[in-house]
């Protein structure tokens, strides 16, 4: 067993508990050993920090306000999940806890909502939060119940005699067993039959109305009662299959898309055996050898949420306008609190078409130096380069406009270790470099710290962690 890790690997760890490691942190946390750093991540992560919004005029019943009050609530609340969205994101920027934030991120994709419902959508948010490195079977259970969850998935329409099985399905299909293990259509009809009932009231609390429940006998994976919403979830988490399913999802999210089966089954074993406890299922998954193997590192591509915080966190960056960072989220495909479906985001190849390419590589030198990449010789540059600059120089699009950043320099500079050109890219790029970027690192010139690290931010490889 490994004790103590080399620089590339405490990055690889930083970027994939959190957005990447500072040049000042990664200089302290050299002298630890691996237990040691671990430890600290989980240490700074156990508390939890939720989003806090002050709804005002979202509080008061539609019914009792005019047309044109109607009007402005509708308004307000498009506002408010604008605002939201920017919140979480600012958040993720400054936390601390991120290994918290990491996983609240990882479960706002595994329970997909898609609402304009502000509140809802904050509620859920926040319990995601607090169970983030608790027990699954307590997530499972409160998400279930939330009103974003009953809302999005239609169980305020599932009555008896007239049940509605998009939450019975969903909670098989995406949250627990996985696409076509182990369930049957049967069983979707038996389990809705036991979630009739569930809603909440006017002010977000969970409601059993009995009036509408289904108290009939059903039949589930084999176990035959007169089953409540409660029991099914029990059941689901009494099958190992739930906890092998959540295992290889995190185990894409935390080390790679492509799963070895090896390692997930031991893992979901702990997982299983530890009654779900999310910090088990972790620190055994972090303290592993294999976790830290090359054919593990840089080979992620980075979600733009994790792009863009990458990027703003240790510039220290202000953005002008909030609202430009929900154009880019957009723009990239990735809006927090929009996943696409259900299903939420697939992630992986899907975050990289024509359109956010460009952006993606762009990014760097839009938020870190308004689009242009400065040069002060041009006799020393290659022709190639000089080309570049025009580009660069000639770009005055609307998301030069748009994005008015203003990154702290100074700060990132002054804690900034490394200063030779290799140790520099080696502490930027988390892959191996292919032959074309060590060729246009070889060009680069390593006087200009400030341009050479925009230059390395703006290659292909720092899209990947």
């Amino acid at each position: 067993m490994v004790t103590s890790l080399s620089d590339k690997q405490i990055q690889h760890l930083y970027w994939r508990t959190g957005f990447g490691i500072s040049s000042a942190m990664l200089k302290t946390v050299r002298k630890s050993s691996k237990n040691q750093i671990i430890d600290q991540l989980f240490s700074e992560s156990k508390q939890s920090s939720p989003l806090q919004m002050d709804f005002g005029m979202l509080l008061k019943n539609p019914k009792d306000l005019s047309r044109e009050e109607r009007k402005q609530l509708q308004k307000l609340r498009k506002e408010k999940m604008s605002e939201l969205n920017t919140l979480w994101f600012k958040q993720l920027i400054d936390t601390k806890q991120t290994l918290r934030e990491k996983m609240t991120l990882f479960f706002h994709n595994h329970f997909s909502v898609r609402l304009k419902t502000p509140r809802a959508c904050l509620h859920l948010n926040n319990v995601i939060r607090k169970h983030a490195l608790g027990n699954f079977g307590d997530m499972l259970m409160e998400v279930s119940k939330s009103p974003a969850m009953l809302l999005f998935l239609n169980n305020r329409q599932n009555r008896k005699d007239h049940p509605n099985e998009n939450f019975a399905r969903e909670v098989m299909e995406l949250f627990t067993l996985g696409r076509d293990n182990v369930y049957t259509e049967t069983d979707i009809k038996e389990a809705a039959r036991a979630f009739t009932g569930w809603n909440f009231s006017k002010g977000g609390a969970f409601v059993f109305r009995k009036n509408h429940h289904d108290y009939g006998v059903k039949t589930f994976l084999g176990n035959t009662g007169n089953f409540i919403g409660e029991d099914i979830i029990k059941i689901l988490l009494e099958e190992k299959q739930t906890a092998r399913y959540l295992t290889e999802k995190l185990y894409a999210y935390f080390v790679n898309e492509t799963i070895d089966q090896h390692h997930v089954e031991k893992l979901a074993t702990a997982f299983y055996d530890a009654n779900y406890n999310l910090e088990t299922l972790l620190r055994m998954m972090l303290g592993s050898d294999w976790f830290y193997d090359p054919k593990n590192i840089g080979t992620k591509i980075k979600s733009p949420i994790e792009l863009m915080v990458g990027l703003s966190r240790p510039f220290h960056i202000k953005y002008e306008d909030p609202k430009v960072l929900l154009y880019l989220q957009k723009k990239l495909n990735q809006m927090l609190f929009f996943p696409p479906n259900v299903a939420g985001w697939p992630g992986g190849k899907t975050w990289i078409d024509n359109s956010t390419l460009m952006l993606r590589l762009k990014l760097a030198s839009l938020t870190l130096n308004s689009g242009v990449i400065e040069w002060h010789d041009k006799g020393d540059i290659p022709e190639n380069m000089i080309i570049r600059q025009q580009i660069y120089t000639k770009m005055k699009s609307k998301l030069q406009k748009k994005v008015k950043a203003t990154p702290n320099w100074n700060a990132f500079l002054s804690t900034l270790d490394q200063k030779d050109k290799t140790e520099l890219t080696d502490f930027v790029l988390q892959p191996q470099l292919s032959e074309a970027a060590k060729k246009l690192v070889s060009q680069l010139d390593a006087t200009n710290i400030k341009n050479l690290i925009i230059e390395l931010l703006s290659l292909p490889e720092y899209q990947l962690c």
